[in-house]
C-alpha cells in the first residue's frame, strides 16, 4: 500500500533551509553597520575641524564624580566606561523587578476587569482609566513626594511585616548572608530598628522605590488591557466546553483558556516591557542614577554630548532587543504548544 493510499494525502516535503534569505540578511546587516560606522566617523571628523574635541577615548579617562548609589563597586577615580556600566547596572537593577511586579499586577487587574464581582470589576476599571492617562513623570513625582515628605523618619520607621521597614529613607528587609566558598547563604541578616536608624539586612532608597512604584503601577495599566484582551479573544465555547466536562472555573481559566489567551498577549505584552524598560531613563527626574542621569553628569563633566548619547542609545537599543528576542522565544513556544 502506498503512502497515498495509507494516509490519504501526500507526505509534506522535506522542509529546505533559506539559505538565500539567510545571506541576503546578512549583506544586509552588514550594509547598515557599514553604513553606521561611515556616519559615526563622518560626523566625529567634522566636530574635530570646528574644533571640537570629538571621540570616545574620555571613556578611560577618570570620572571624577561620585554615584549616590550602586549595584556593582564604583569609585570616583574610576574611568567614565566604568561610571556608565553603573548607571546601566542600576537601570537593569530596576527594570528586572520592574517587569516582574508588572506582569503579576497587571494580570490581576486584568483578571480583575473581567471579574463578575461588581465592585472588583470597578475597582479594576477605575484603576486602569486613572493610571494610564496621567503622564509617567507626573506619578513619578507623586510618589517621591509621598515616599520623601509623608514617611516618618528613620528613628520611627515603620515595621510592615517581620524584618521589613518603610520610612524616609527606604525600605529595609532581609538578607541572605554567603561565606567563602559556599553556594547557598549561611544565614540571614535581619534589620533592627534603632533609636536614630534602621541597621542591618538590606536596604533600598526613596529614590529607587519611587521608580520602581512609578513605573509598575502605570505599565501594569496596559498589561491589564493586554490580559483582557487576550482572554476575550478566545470564544465562549471554549469555556462552556470545559464547565461542561466538569471543570472549575478556575481550572478551566488557567488550563485552558490562558494557554490561548498567550498567543496573543504575549506579543503585546512585549512592547510594554520595551516602555517600561525605556521608560526608567525618567528616572533621572527624581534623583536615581541610572544611565541618563551618568551621561548627564559626563557631558557637563567632558563636554562629548554626542558620544554620551550615542552610548545612550547604544545600551537602550540592545536592552531592547535582547528583552524582545527573550520575548520572541518564548512566544514561540507559546505558539507552538497552542498550535499543538
Amino acid at each position: 500500500m502506498t503512502p497515498d493510499a495509507a494516509g490519504g494525502g501526500t507526505p509534506p516535503p522535506a522542509r529546505r533551509i533559506p539559505w538565500a534569505a539567510w545571506a541576503f540578511q546578512a549583506g544586509l546587516l552588514l550594509v547598515l553597520l557599514g553604513l553606521g560606522a561611515w556616519l559615526l566617523s563622518s560626523t566625529l571628523d567634522h566636530l574635530r575641524e570646528r574644533g571640537v574635541r570629538a571621540g570616545f577615548d574620555f571613556l578611560k579617562d577618570p570620572a571624577g564624580f561620585e554615584i549616590g548609589e550602586s549595584w556593582i563597586h564604583y569609585e570616583s577615580s574610576q574611568p567614565f566606561w566604568r561610571a556608565f556600566l553603573a548607571g546601566l547596572a542600576n537601570t537593569v537593577r530596576v527594570a528586572v523587578p520592574g517587569i516582574a511586579l508588572t506582569t503579576l499586577l497587571g494580570t490581576l487587574l486584568g483578571l480583575g476587569r473581567l471579574s463578575r464581582n461588581l465592585l472588583l470589576r470597578a475597582i479594576a476599571t477605575a484603576y486602569v482609566e486613572l493610571i494610564r492617562n496621567v503622564p509617567l513623570l507626573v506619578q513619578l513625582f507623586m510618589w517621591y513626594f509621598a515616599l520623601t515628605e509623608l514617611l516618618p523618619a528613620s528613628g520611627e520607621a515603620l515595621k510592615l511585616g517581620p524584618g521589613l521597614f518603610l520610612s524616609k529613607s527606604g525600605m529595609s528587609f532581609p538578607w541572605p548572608l554567603w561565606e567563602a566558598g559556599h553556594f547557598w547563604p549561611s544565614a540571614i541578616e535581619w534589620p533592627e530598628a534603632g533609636e536614630l536608624n534602621v541597621s542591618g539586612g538590606a536596604s533600598v532608597t526613596p529614590e529607587f522605590l519611587a521608580v520602581l512604584l512609578g513605573l509598575v503601577t502605570y505599565t501594569a495599566a496596559f498589561v491589564a488591557e493586554t490580559v483582557r484582551a487576550g482572554i476575550q479573544s478566545v470564544s465562549q465555547g471554549q469555556w462552556h466546553a470545559a464547565l461542561s466536562v466538569g471543570l472549575t472555573p478556575r481550572q478551566t481559566l488557567r488550563f485552558i483558556v490562558l494557554p490561548q489567551a498567550l498567543r496573543v498577549i504575549v506579543p503585546s505584552i512585549t512592547n510594554q516591557y520595551l516602555n517600561l524598560t525605556k521608560n526608567s531613563s525618567l528616572a533621572v527626574a527624581v534623583g536615581y542614577p541610572e544611565l541618563v542621569s551618568v551621561a548627564n553628569t559626563a557631558i557637563n563633566q567632558t563636554g562629548r554630548a554626542f558620544e554620551c548619547i550615542a552610548v545612550i542609545m547604544s545600551v537602550y537599543l540592545a536592552l531592547s532587543l535582547l528583552t524582545s528576542a527573550l520575548m520572541n522565544r518564548y512566544n514561540k513556544r507559546v505558539a507552538l504548544r497552542g498550535g499543538a
